[in-house]
């Protein structure tokens, strides 16, 4: 049987895009959500994502494991970028910054990891492969591939999930020019 697979979650809808997708993740493989999203420029933004995601494990009879937030150590990740524009360096020390938390818990467990942040339109496969590249047990799965976004946005739209209109940091707000997450 294959290595378990630790699978870093941003949110619900993406998510929706990536889980009960056979030809991406075999039926039979012990996934567990990891959601480890301190970029979120709150604690309130980051218990609302949290809520779509839980109902998502629970649909799917998986375990959550919530890394803790904190803000703080992100902003330090992505010091000296917050002007960066968006899918630029910032966002790379981002991805760097989630990829680092799950690589290791994984490594813990004796685990593979992927990220639902393939399945996002608005987000470089290639960057977060180069990223991800890094270690050794991460694997490298598009969940862009066969409409994977719009599967998500149907899950999401069927089951009621929040969605947002902005990655989740303060700067990804300020250039969508969101004042209250809508749609994603």
């Amino acid at each position: 049987m294959d290595t378990g697979l630790l699978l870093h979650i941003c949110c619900g809808p993406c998510g929706g895009g990536c889980l009960g997708r056979s030809e991406m993740i075999a039926p039979e493989r012990q996934v567990t959500l990891y959601y480890s999203n301190s970029n979120l420029d709150s604690a309130e933004e980051f218990e609302r994502r949290l809520e779509p995601v839980e109902r998502l494990a629970e649909h799917y009879g998986l375990q959550v494991v919530v890394d803790p937030y904190d803000h703080e150590a992100w902003l330090e990740a992505v010091s000296g970028f917050e002007d960066a524009p968006e899918g630029g360096e910032r966002c790379r020390r981002c991805f760097e910054y989630n990829l680092a938390r799950t690589a290791a818990l994984a490594e813990e467990r004796g685990e593979n990891f992927a990220t639902t942040l393939t399945v996002s339109p608005r987000k470089s496969g290639k960057v977060l492969f180069e990223v991800g590249g890094k270690w050794d047990n991460f694997e490298a799965i598009d969940f862009k591939k066969k409409n994977g976004y719009l599967l998500g946005r149907n899950f999401a739209l069927e089951h009621g999930f929040y969605r947002q209109n902005y990655c989740g940091c303060e700067f990804s707000r300020r250039s969508a020019g969101s004042t209250e997450g809508k749609e994603k």
